[in-house]
């Protein structure tokens, strides 16, 4: 005798063991994985779709796709809508999407229907991919295509210029001359090995070579001596530097001297473009397992569409073309400060100043103290 029952009970634990092991798949998968209804609403949320997006699949699950990414194809070209209108799939749409902290993420997607059995549509699904990286190498080959045609050509014809000057006239040039031509000659050949350090500053970002030797310290005590030795700077520049902390911060673990490194750039980069007025605030505060600095100017500020490219190397919006450097400051402290398994953002309006909020780690994860040694 057949017991029926049994076979039935035998497929629904097939079935559920099959479910089990495609979820296990996606949630495996290296690539961002959503799942909406047919009301655009998520119903899925992959582990890496929470680490490209920074939100939990708690905060996700029930939101609106478009909604919760914000993304640059939400409104008029929604790829799940053309999906769901029974349209053909996206394939490897180049879009953005914003993040849980404000960023602009640059991704790859793509997008298809979800049919039952019966070949009815109850919903969609969408991959897609943080090509941040790909991006960015994109723009910093642009920049540093850029940064020869310029820099390193108005050098060496400079040089060149004078050399040749010195050249013909020879002894009949008159000593002050000399010297002023030999001045040109070094101040030119100081930019070129300047912009050769950056370039090897550039290298070893690149490769993550960027060596942190982690250790107890006091963060107070680090921006205090930071602050004392910037004052004269800051008030030979006519901007005022203050310092609020209302509460002693933790003891964290970081690298001294790259972090003292970061906090030296954005102070230079604070001082620069504060235009000779107002103040430099640097602010901090720490939950149970953080700590936010914070270094605000009151300067000229960024323009809005340079802001995702703030932290590329080699990038310098319209302001910075007027002052000195090659645009790698900014690109070494994004790398110091996930070095540390932390974040950088930044808030600024033109006319209004920057606001730059580093959020750090007190403790040193065991993955991040096991991979140091790979920052070099």
């Amino acid at each position: 005798m057949v017991d029926k029952n049994s076979d039935i009970v035998k497929e629904k634990g097939e079935y559920s063991s099959d479910l089990a092991f495609y979820r296990f798949i996606i949630d495996s998968l290296p690539t961002g994985v959503l799942t909406v209804n047919a009301d655009r609403k998520i119903t899925g949320f992959n582990p890496w779709a929470e680490r490209i997006t920074g939100y939990s699949s708690e905060e996700a699950l029930g939101q609106y796709c478009g909604a919760l990414l914000k993304g640059a194809m939400c409104h008029a070209h929604c790829p799940l809508k053309t999906v769901l209108h029974g349209h053909k799939p996206v394939s490897l749409a180049t879009s953005t999407i914003v993040n849980k902290w404000g960023e602009t993420i640059p991704i790859r997607m793509s997008t298809a229907g979800l049919f039952n059995d019966k070949g009815a549509l109850i919903g969609g699904v969408e991959s897609f991919q943080d090509i941040s990286h790909l991006k960015k190498l994109e723009r910093e080959k642009e920049n540093i295509i850029s940064m020869f045609a310029h820099d390193m050509k108005s050098a060496l014809t400079i040089i060149g210029g004078f050399a040749l000057r010195l050249l013909k006239k020879g002894r009949h040039t008159d000593e002050k001359k000399v010297k002023r031509y030999l001045g040109i000659i070094k101040d030119e050949s100081g930019k070129l090995e300047s912009l050769v350090n950056d370039f090897l500053e550039f290298s070893r970002l690149q490769t993550g070579k960027l060596k942190l030797n982690f250790s107890s310290i006091s963060l107070d005590k680090e921006l205090m001596e930071l602050l004392d030795s910037y004052r004269l700077k800051a008030s030979q520049a006519g901007i005022e530097l203050v310092l609020q902390n209302e509460e002693g911060l933790s003891i964290i673990e970081a690298d001294t001297r790259q972090l003292r490194r970061v906090f030296t750039n954005l102070l230079d980069n604070a001082i620069k473009f504060s235009d000779g007025k107002g103040k430099i605030t640097i602010s901090t505060n720490e939950t149970t397992e953080q700590v936010i600095v914070k270094v605000k100017d009151e300067g000229i500020g960024i323009e809005y569409d340079q802001l995702p490219y703030i932290f590329d190397s080699f990038h310098q919006g319209q302001a910075g073309r007027e002052a000195e450097g090659f645009g790698l400051g900014l690109a070494a402290v994004k790398a110091i400060v996930e070095g540390h398994g932390g974040r950088v953002f930044v808030a600024s309006e033109l006319g209004k100043g920057s606001v730059f909020t580093l959020v750090l780690p007190k403790i040193q994860k065991g993955d991040n103290k096991e991979n140091m040694e790979l920052f070099r």
